[in-house]
C-alpha cells in the first residue's frame, strides 16, 4: 500500500511517494506539464504508479490564507477529478498553504544553489504534502 503526494504547479508536477508502511515520504521525480497545451503528465504519472503499486494519491490544494479557493486550488480540484477518472483510485486534496514556501527555506538553509532549487522545489514540496497526510493518519 503507497500513497502518491503531488504538487501540481503550472509547469511541473512534484512527486513523492510514501514507504510500504505508510510513514515516510520520499521525493521521487519532477513531471514536466503544459496546462495550456492540456498536457498533465499523466503518462508518466501512470507508469510511477504502476511501478510503485500506488493505491492511493494525495494532491496539494493551494487555498489562500483566508481559506478561499483561487485558480491554483481549482487546478488541483480538475487534476483530482482527472486523476480519480484515470486510476479510479481514491484521490485527496490535503491543504498544502506555505509547504512551498517552507521547502524553499530548508533548501537555502542547506545551502543549495538557486539554480538546484528550481529543479527540485517541486519534489520537495510533494514530499512535504505527503509527509503531512502521513503524519495525520498516525
Amino acid at each position: 500500500m503507497r500513497i502518491m503526494g503531488l504538487d501540481v504547479g503550472t509547469k511541473t508536477v512534484g512527486v513523492a511517494i510514501s514507504d510500504a508502511l505508510g510513514w515516510t515520504a520520499q521525493g521521487v521525480e519532477t513531471v514536466k506539464i503544459d496546462e495550456e497545451a492540456g498536457e498533465f503528465g499523466i503518462e508518466r504519472i501512470k507508469e510511477l504508479a504502476k511501478e510503485y503499486a500506488v493505491t492511493e494519491f494525495v494532491v496539494g490544494y493551494p487555498k489562500n490564507m483566508n481559506n478561499t479557493v483561487g485558480p491554483r486550488g481549482e487546478a488541483s480540484e480538475n487534476y483530482k477529478k482527472l486523476l480519480e477518472e484515470t486510476f479510479g483510485l481514491p484521490v485527496k486534496l490535503w491543504d498544502e498553504r506555505l509547504t512551498t514556501m517552507a521547502a524553499e527555506r530548508m533548501l537555502i538553509e542547506a545551502d543549495v544553489s538557486r539554480k538546484k532549487r528550481k529543479q527540485v522545489i517541486d519534489k520537495m514540496a510533494a514530499v512535504m504534502i505527503l509527509q503531512g497526510y502521513l503524519d495525520s493518519k498516525n
